[in-house]
């Protein structure tokens, strides 16, 4: 179908012909065609019924109308005359039902054998004994064969047989019923030609008998009623359609029926009265007919101008239908136009599309033919609205379409004629399903959004990048005393009491300016502000989002008031622990004595993660005139167990030492003594100084390596065989004795012995972080005298160094530093009391 067939309404074609052959057409018009159809086959059969009723009464009035003049109605005849009437009247009657259908299609076949038969015997001079079944006729003198139909007659009566079939055939073309009904009629005009002309030869075929009177008005009748039968088709359609090739036809049929028998009359009434010969006769009737249809030419000129410039106007409206069309085809809502009384005039692609129906099942079809029975019904109801306001519409539909269900978004609006009447409704339907499942899954969403918000066990809020509240939860109320749609609009800053309010806005506008702002939680000097005026603390948790092209602030608020005073409790409890343990531990250390003769520094580190005690321990212990024992140890594990252990470690090794045992000795009593202790491990070294010999005895028990610095030399280890800690004999069960070893130690030199809190690191190598250590105490002592305020500084420096926030530390740490005289005084050597002088 092209784009202009497209614009045309379709109407439902019943006998599968080709759509070229729809033409417009007037109702009345084909109500009257159809009428009259049925009038003529009516008018025939009862022409046969007196024919027959002249047989049955031997009435020979009732078979012909003049009487021993004219060829009587033969029997035959009469039933095929009455027969094809009847069944011409009930298909034109319209819409028989099957059953009836199939009766009138074997009573129409009936006469068209008999009257097929008929011809036979003329062909073949045979007698089939059909002529005088019905009533036996006297012989006339013209034929042989009474009772037998005139040849004309059979051979009319064949063509309206044949007629009356094809009729019966919607699926037939009409012109296959039409065509054999107007050589009917044809026929029986001969007839009445021949008897108003008084030429006998149009009555009969050559020499047989003539067709009677009666049965040339019936077959006329019945050409007519086959002709009619289906208006709107074939010949019959040209003729009457609404067009003006309808108007045309019947004008020019109607000047050939009427005119053309008229002049003839006349001219042989003239020839007849003797006014004129026949060759002036023919010249008359020929300028009669040249005159006539000259008339009726410039007549039709006149119409065909007409029918130009219509046709004319029609081509620059089809151009612009087709333009319009091509718009629509192009456009990728659905567009359809329909007339007032809700016939599809015109659909787009995407209509056909969306439908899965192809143009000829909705072109000129309603709204009912096309779409569900509730949908048409709610279209249908949606146009006459419009179409009663006068305006454009908006309506969204539901529809379950062969693809699935869809929602449209339709606009309805009416077309209107130059007067500003509406001829026609025009709907542009967009296809929103997408976006109402994006709307439905959006509100979804909010809903779940809301619902979390309100599950949040804290006051929240949502601002905008100014800090405007868009949203809170009903948390808010319990913990400011506002609504939650009261705080919508206000800035969050006025939640927090006045003073602090330029802070609160500082933070926020801090926070956001960053380039990529990370979640936080701040708790640091921030109020809120209830509504009755009362201040609380609160921990704000910042985070952000995008929304859109819009960033978002959420803040989750906490009264965190409670928090506050237990934490100012357990403040105050950790302080008082602290002082506890603090006394503890330095009961449990002692002071060490201090010896003039041996400058010493140390410091002392508790882990953070403590109350300030440990299982670090250092000791010095005077052995002679001329020895020193230093002891120092590392109780694994930290808070007040492994003080205890210290304690008594230290006592244990203080006592050990005073007896003047060799370090090896005095470390496996150590070992026994830890041994006995469960579940303990100890690292520990004990050195003895010997000033005299300038010598060092030494015994390390896992722990770390003892750091020496010479005079004019630079710092190093000090090799000695290291054992296993103290407590490992116990838990293994078997025994390896501790070795010492003897080291030359020259006067002036400086010892620095420590516990690996001073070294270890996470993620550091700790013979790394000992050479850092030997470093630094090169840097610092190298050259300067070992004196007790040089090895204070010295001391500072290297736990700045080894350990930068002492804040932080997570480990005990001791650090001890002695230093040997270059030139040691014997007098001095005695040793005094803890604090005393020498």
């Amino acid at each position: 179908m092209t784009r202009a067939e497209r614009q045309v309404p379709a109407l439902p074609v019943a006998d599968g012909e080709a759509q070229a052959e729809r033409l417009p057409f007037r109702e009345p018009v084909l109500k009257a065609a159809r009428a009259a159809a049925q009038g003529a086959a009516l008018g025939a059969a009862l022409l046969g019924l007196l024919g027959l009723a002249g047989w049955i009464l031997h009435n020979d009035a009732l078979k012909t109308v003049l009487p021993g003049v004219d060829t009587p109605m033969y029997a035959n005849t009469a039933v095929a005359l009455s027969v094809l009437g009847l069944c011409l009247a009930v298909v034109a009657r319209g819409s028989p039902s099957p059953g009836r259908l199939a009766a009138v299609r074997a009573a129409a076949a009936l006469p068209t054998v008999v009257s097929a038969l008929t011809l036979v015997e003329y062909v073949t001079g045979a007698g089939l004994g059909i002529d005088q079944f019905l009533f036996r006729a006297p012989a006339p003198v013209a034929t042989a064969t009474p009772g037998r139909m005139a040849l004309n007659t059979a051979t009319a009566l064949t063509f309206a047989g044949v007629a009356a079939l094809c009729a019966t055939e919607p699926r037939l073309p009409a012109w296959t019923a039409q065509i054999p009904a107007m050589a009917a009629f044809t026929l029986g005009m001969l007839r009445f030609y021949g008897f108003a002309y008084h030429v006998p030869l149009l009555e009969s075929f050559g020499s047989y008998t003539g067709m009677a009177l009666p049965t040339a008005l019936a077959l006329i009748l019945l050409g007519t009623s086959a002709f009619l039968v289906r208006p709107d088709r074939g010949p019959a359609g040209l003729l009457l359609n609404a067009g003006t090739t309808g108007a045309l036809g019947r004008r020019l049929l109607a000047t050939t029926v009427v005119v053309s028998p008229l002049l003839g009359w006349l001219i042989l009434a003239g020839d007849d009265a003797g006014l004129y010969g026949t060759r002036l006769g023919t010249a008359l009737l020929v300028c009669g007919h040249i005159s006539v249809f000259s008339v009726v030419i410039f007549a039709t000129l006149t119409v065909g101008r007409r029918i130009e410039v219509a046709h004319a106007r029609a081509e620059r409206q089809v151009r612009q239908n087709e333009l319009l069309q091509a718009f629509m085809d192009h456009t990728p809502a659905a567009v359809f136009i329909k007339d007032l009384d809700g016939r599809f005039l015109a659909v787009n692609t995407t209509f056909e599309e969306t439908t899965g129906l192809p143009p000829e099942r909705v072109l000129g079809h309603f709204d009912r033919d096309v779409m569900p029975p509730d949908f048409a019904s709610q279209a249908r109801a949606a146009d006459l609205d419009m179409l009663e306001r006068g305006g454009p519409v908006q309506r969204q539909d539901h529809i379950v379409l062969p693809g699935g269900p869809r929602d449209f978004l339709t606009s309805l609006f009416s077309l209107n004629d130059r007067s500003g009447r509406p001829y026609a409704a025009c709907g542009v339907a967009m296809d929103i399903t997408e976006r109402v499942a994006a709307q439905r899954e959006v509100q979804r969403a909010g809903r779940r959004f809301r619902a979390l918000l309100e599950s949040a066990p804290d006051a929240t809020l949502i601002t905008d990048g100014d800090g405007i509240i868009g949203m809170a939860n009903s948390r808010v109320e319990s913990l400011f005393g506002h609504a939650p749609d009261d705080l919508v609009g206000s800035r969050v800053g006025d939640l927090a009491p006045g003073p602090q309010r330029p802070r609160h806005n500082a933070l926020l506008r801090r926070y956001l300016e960053s380039e990529a702002p990370q979640p936080l939680v701040l708790d640091r000097g921030l109020y809120g502000l209830h509504l009755d005026g009362r201040k609380f603390p609160v921990e704000v948790s910042v985070s952000t989002f995008r929304a859109e092209a819009e960033r978002l602030v959420f803040l989750t608020v906490r009264d965190i008031t409670g928090r506050r005073r237990a934490e100012a409790e357990r403040a105050e409890r950790y302080e008082q622990h602290r002082h506890i343990a603090y006394t503890l531990q330095h009961s449990l250390m002692g002071e060490p004595p201090r010896l003039p003769y041996l400058p010493s520094a140390h410091r002392y580190l508790a882990s953070v993660q403590d109350p300030g005690v440990g299982g670090d321990w250092f000791d010095i212990v005077p052995l002679d005139e001329a020895r020193t024992g230093i002891v120092v140890g590392d109780v694994m594990g930290r808070g007040l167990e492994a003080a205890a252990v210290m304690g008594q470690l230290r006592a244990a090794s203080h006592a050990l030492a005073r007896t003047g045992f060799r370090p090896r000795r005095v470390m496996t009593g150590l070992d026994a003594f830890v041994s006995d202790l469960a579940d303990q491990i100890v690292t520990c070294v004990y050195l003895v100084i010997d000033q005299e010999a300038h010598q060092v005895t030494l015994c390390s028990a896992g722990h770390p390596p003892v750091i020496a610095l010479p005079p004019d030399e630079h710092a190093r280890r000090l090799r000695a065989p290291v054992g296993v800690p103290l407590g490992v004999h116990g838990l293994r069960r078997d025994e390896v004795p501790y070795q010492e070893t003897i080291q030359p130690l020259r006067p002036g030199s400086t010892l620095a012995l420590y516990t690996d809190g001073l070294v270890e690191k996470p993620g550091a190598d700790v013979d790394a972080q000992i050479d850092v250590l030997i470093r630094t105490l090169d840097e610092v002592l190298k050259g300067s005298p070992a004196d007790e305020e040089t090895l204070e500084q010295a001391a500072d420096r290297l736990v700045v160094t080894l350990i930068p926030d002492t804040t932080a530390h997570d480990d005990d740490v001791t650090l001890l530093l002695v230093g040997l005289p270059v030139s040691p005084d014997p007098a001095r050597l005695r040793p005094c009391p803890p604090g005393g002088a020498p």
